[in-house]
């Protein structure tokens, strides 16, 4: 996820994208992902204010771009409403809706949902050094047709994995034969009792991504797997192993 920290001293305004946790921001979105069946004509996004003042929020759709805006994004979602004020220990639900586009019917697409905080107008003097931030929590929309083959939970055990000479040193490359995009924290391989850790990150349909291994100094033996915990549909952790591929 991601957060625009507004930063205001006097009439100095400046604007700088940060990463930050979800938990920083007053406002939440209910749950780290968004699964969007292609044969629903929308879902409900659950918001709530978990600070001690009230809220405004914006939110939109985009295809990828953390730079893009509400009137920059062409993403092919509309939420209903797109600006809403939450009061404190309140909550607000978003209608997300499919617009309609040309997508892949044979695998998932992806899309992010960008909700933004925007502060309330400082109190006080007119020349009295303010500091506001507004938070924008980032969060990924997985649009799936219906009847795709396999099956999203069982898609992280079927990644082929191995190992490959970079540019700088050694990397893990995967490859997802799925349907379906496969989301991995706390990338691992162990190489008899050794350990050597790697990128988090996704993996998206027929794609295939390396990951960096920077401590890993020679070409592992046979024993070697990877180690990484799968997101979910609900966020949750799915521990994982699986051997590299010969």
């Amino acid at each position: 996820m991601s957060c625009v920290k507004t930063v205001r001293r006097g009439v100095l305004l400046m604007l700088a994208t940060l990463v930050c946790s979800q938990a920083m921001a007053g406002v939440v979105i209910t749950g780290t992902r968004l699964v969007y069946p292609a044969s629903q004509k929308e879902i409900t996004v659950k918001l709530n204010n978990n600070g001690t003042r009230p809220a405004l929020v914006q939110s939109w759709v985009d295809s990828g771009d953390v730079q893009s805006s509400p009137t920059s994004s062409k993403a092919p979602f509309v939420l209903s409403p797109p600006v809403s004020r939450i009061d404190p220990s309140k909550g607000q639900s978003l209608r997300l809706m499919f617009t309609g586009a040309n997508l892949p019917a044979n695998k998932e697409s992806v899309f992010w949902l960008n909700v933004l905080e925007i502060p309330p107008k400082a109190e006080g003097p007119a020349d009295m050094n303010v500091l506001q931030m507004a938070f924008r929590s980032r969060i990924k929309i997985f649009y799936r047709p219906d009847s795709l083959p396999g099956n999203p939970t069982e898609a992280p055990q079927q990644v082929q994995w191995k190992v490959i000479a970079a540019e700088r040193g050694f990397a893990l490359q995967a490859f997802n034969p799925t349907a379906f995009h496969v989301s991995q924290v706390e990338l691992t391989l162990t190489v008899g009792n050794q350990r050597y850790e790697s990128e988090n990150g996704m993996v998206g349909p027929g794609e295939t991504k390396v990951f960096a291994v920077p401590t890993l100094k020679s070409m592992p033996g046979a024993v070697a797997q990877v180690e990484f915990n799968a997101i979910n549909d609900y966020g949750a952790l799915m521990p994982t192993k699986q051997p590299l591929k010969p």
